[in-house]
């Protein structure tokens, strides 16, 4: 099993979107090669942090499960989609997303801020100076730390 952390703006897609919905949902739109790449590294059973960023307290709020493995982004062929990209109509591969499930919300979100401020975390990829990408894996000690942090055993 790995472990990996998506992020999303509540704005546009929040762990409560995700949990409301009930069931599966794509984790479409990536358009990274780097995320993309690591979203085609993803196995079913493969765990998430959910992070809410571009957000007044940009924190890990809950998790998922990769409950399908990659497989094209129809969204990237859909010109009304504002994740359209006229490249993937001849190379439908171009973009992958993967399908995940709700598992849990934390009873106390775990702030950028307390990621920063716990020293055992400080080689985390999130961390990194202008990291941006959306998708991110984690290692299994970051993972242990950051549910410790959470209340979560």
């Amino acid at each position: 099993m790995a472990y990996w952390l998506f992020k999303s703006e509540p704005s546009s897609f929040s762990l409560e979107d995700l949990r409301a919905r009930g069931g599966p949902e794509p984790w479409s739109g990536v358009r990274n090669y780097q995320a993309r790449n690591f979203m085609r590294a993803m196995r079913v059973g493969d765990l998430g942090f959910f992070y809410h960023s571009s957000c007044a307290t940009p924190a890990v709020v809950g998790e998922v499960e990769v409950v399908r493995a990659y497989y094209p982004d129809a969204t990237a062929l859909d010109p009304g989609d504002h994740h359209y990209d006229p490249r993937a109509l001849a190379h439908p591969e171009l973009w992958s997303m993967v399908d995940v499930a709700f598992r849990s919300r934390y009873p106390t979100p775990v702030s950028l801020s307390r990621l920063k401020d716990c020293p055992p975390l400080s080689g985390m990829r999130l961390l990194a100076r202008g990291n941006r990408l959306s998708i991110l894996p984690v290692t299994e000690e970051e993972w242990r730390i950051i549910r410790g942090l959470a209340g979560i055993a």
